[in-house]
């Protein structure tokens, strides 16, 4: 028999080492969000500009 057959996820028992919560985000969607945020403000930015340059005439 398997551990997964004895497996009771409602079981208020952990393993020793067994963080009930993780302490960080995984590497890729911190460098996923930073990619975004900096695109984003980057697309921000050209918008911005458009607008001062169509206000300014």
């Amino acid at each position: 028999m398997s551990d997964s057959e004895h497996y009771d996820p409602l079981s208020p028992r952990r393993r020793e080492n067994e963080d009930p919560q993780e302490r960080r985000m995984p590497r890729g969607v911190v460098i996923r969000l930073f990619a975004y945020l900096v695109a984003g403000h980057v697309i921000a930015a050209f918008l911005y500009l458009l607008f001062v340059v169509a206000g300014s005439k």
